[in-house]
């Protein structure tokens, strides 16, 4: 379908801020916010680090630092904006809640408002879930939701094991990171999540597939295997941080016979997959699978913060208070959440996301076939990501390579497993990425790094990308790239 919103204008070039605005202080301008932002907030800030810009203004794919220039935005609030910067529905929502006089803060008391957000979530969900779903309002991030649900299923089940993948991210809090890739927790059995460039069984493609399965089976009927009967698996049917890596859809058919023949709760983490992203309205249903609970956050509250489990009734055991949240009632993040469900849903805006998101991958695996340094592109719609590598083995040092492997050895330089085409995985490169990323920026693109070794490049525009926006968009991403390389080169190869 066709998206009306104009392709914006190449970026402005830069303009210095005046040392003391007009009418206003010394340190004002945009310079004198990044200084103050670096030595007032936390050593852990990190998306400012990467993109030292100060917005003012934005709409859809645009942003408009306050130097004048103009940015695409392809990381769209990490996935939060599904419809863009200050969609005209979701404003319009946010408008009609405030000028009615309606409270903006009601715990979890029913309001018209909540009523209207639960009805159009519904309407959204895959038939068989919503024919007996629940829904649990959380605290206001996807890590509030995440730390419900492990709640419920424990709840539930009565079991404390959990089953999750490597590569995973769940979120911030103890217990979504406990259950993420990068951490250490007893309870937490860690199982292999298939991909194809960097296959850990060396195979690649659906043989690689069918032996995460079939490991994931043996480990759990070994009485030796040192895993107790879990209260749940959780799985992101699109890793995201983890480098855009999309699950096989028969691997996640799998994943759900073995946890239903199990009695295992089948938790989908649909915090950045969900609302259209992925070219359905959920990520799970390409596969066709039902998820026992689905956590849900970003894209629901239409770019403000929102967080819901919804479950299998028969989960329905905890007793009143047992999860809480004190902004779980935000009044105004439903009305924009139903707005940007209801405007994805009736505009089929998930099968844009698919249409353009094709289309974009097609003209990124081109571009790769040319350049060595891009080991794959891959994606699932409009979340797509090009792991950069170096074909010459020297970008990191012992400190960058994140892991060894059994043997000692980088992951990312054992040569096993088939990439793209068949050909042996190059060493991720995490600088070239950090490069084409600052390059990006310099050319009006905000992209986001991720991937085990932050050396994949993500683009997550929002749903609303026009054709031209996306040819701008590409062809940004191409210079940048083809900038760095450049410059990169012996001075002699430049001449």
């Amino acid at each position: 379908m066709a998206v009306t919103e104009p392709a914006p204008p190449h970026p402005a070039p830069p303009v210095a801020p005046p040392s003391t605005p007009p009418g206003g202080r010394a340190g004002a301008g945009p310079e004198g916010i990044l200084r103050r932002q670096s030595l007032r907030e936390s050593a852990a800030r990190t998306y400012a680090r990467s993109l030292p810009i100060v917005p003012v203004r934005a709409r859809g794919l645009t942003i408009e630092g306050a130097d004048g220039r103009r940015y695409l935005d392809c990381l769209s609030g990490a996935g939060t904006l599904a419809l863009g910067h200050n969609h005209p529905v979701v404003l319009e929502a946010i408008r009609r809640v405030l000028d009615s006089g309606a409270p903006l803060h009601v715990l979890d008391l029913a309001t018209p408002v909540k009523d209207a957000f639960v009805t159009e979530l519904f309407a959204t969900l895959p038939p068989a879930l919503a024919a007996r779903a629940r829904v649990q309002f959380c605290g206001p991030a996807g890590t509030d939701a995440v730390e419900a649900a492990l709640k419920l299923v424990r709840t539930a089940t009565g079991r404390d094991g959990l089953l999750a993948f490597t590569g995973a991210y769940h979120g911030m809090t103890e217990g979504a990171l406990a259950a993420s890739g990068g951490a250490r927790d007893v309870r937490v059995t860690r199982l292999p999540y298939p991909q194809e460039y960097r296959c850990p069984f060396g195979t690649g493609g659906e043989a690689g597939a069918e032996l995460a399965a079939r490991w994931t089976e043996s480990l759990l009927d070994d009485p030796k295997g040192g895993v107790p009967h879990p209260a749940g698996m959780i799985v992101e049917p699109v890793q995201g941080e983890g480098g855009v890596i999309p699950a096989p859809d028969a691997w996640m058919r799998r994943m759900r016979e073995i946890t239903e023949t199990r009695s295992i709760p089948l938790i989908a983490d649909e915090v950045q997959t969900g609302v259209g992203r992925t070219g359905a309205f959920w990520a799970v249903e390409h596969s066709g699978v039902v998820p026992d609970v689905m956590v849900l956050s970003k894209a629901i509250g239409g770019s403000l913060p929102l967080a819901v489990v919804v479950y299998r009734d028969d989960l329905d055991v905890w007793e009143p208070g047992a999860h809480a949240g004190t902004f779980r009632g935000n009044q105004l993040a439903m009305a924009a959440g139903a707005a940007t469900l209801a405007h994805v849903r009736r505009n089929r805006l998930a099968e844009r996301a698919a249409e353009l998101g094709d289309h974009m991958l097609r003209r990124l695996r081109a571009l790769a076939a040319g350049h060595p340094q891009i080991g794959e592109v891959r994606g699932r719609g409009l979340m797509i990501g090009v792991e950069l590598v170096d074909p010459d083995g020297a970008d990191r040092d012992d400190a960058d390579r994140g892991g060894a492997g059994p043997d000692g050895a980088d992951p990312g330089r054992l040569g096993v497993g088939r990439g793209q085409g068949g050909a042996v995985p190059l060493p991720a490169a995490p600088r070239l990425a950090a490069a084409v990323q600052r390059a990006c920026l310099e050319r009006g693109l905000i992209v986001e790094l991720g991937g085990r070794h932050s050396s994949v490049v993500r683009l997550l525009p929002p749903l609303t990308l026009t054709d031209d926006q996306a040819t701008a968009v590409l062809d940004r991403l191409t210079d940048a790239l083809d900038g760095v390389l450049r410059a990169q080169l012996p001075e002699a190869a430049r001449r």
